[in-house]
């Protein structure tokens, strides 16, 4: 069960921890960008997608080395793009780590799914937020530079 709700603790704790230096009302954003309330709502259920995903395959025992690895890389890639985008304002260096981000998480999802395919099938809202967040970041950068 911990495994199932793991992204979604560590998750709330970086965004507690950055919560004082988010600036997103002060940006200038993209005509798509979502108002600020969407996004905690949008990664507790995504995170919750990502835990259920690796907790069904963990119950059947199914999860590799390499599956582990890109696992948990891809959520240490996730929480620091946080500190990256928000803590320390490095717009272009934020921009370059979500597009490595959503490389793994398309591995991941890609990798979930040839071991337990419902598990690859819950990470495609992860793959489609991300891909979203990309355009975001991408936008804000050049809007603000």
């Amino acid at each position: 069960m911990i495994h199932a709700i793991l992204p979604l603790i560590i998750g709330s704790v970086v965004g507690f921890i950055t919560s004082g230096y988010m600036d997103y009302n002060d940006l200038i954003k993209p005509t798509l960008s979502p108002p600020g309330f969407v996004f905690p709502i949008a990664w507790t259920i995504i995170y919750l997608l990502i835990g259920i995903s690796y907790m069904l395959l963990k119950e059947k025992g199914e999860v590799s080395k390499e599956t582990k690895q890109l696992y948990y890389g891809q959520l240490i890639f996730n929480y620091l793009w946080t500190f990256l985008f928000f803590v320390f304002e490095l717009r272009l260096l934020s921009v370059l780590w979500i597009i490595i981000l959503d490389g793994l998480v398309i591995c991941m999802t890609y990798q979930f799914y040839k071991q337990n395919k419902l598990s690859g099938y819950l990470l495609i809202p992860y793959v489609l937020w991300l891909i979203f967040a990309t355009y975001l970041n991408i936008s804000i950068y050049f809007l603000n530079n």
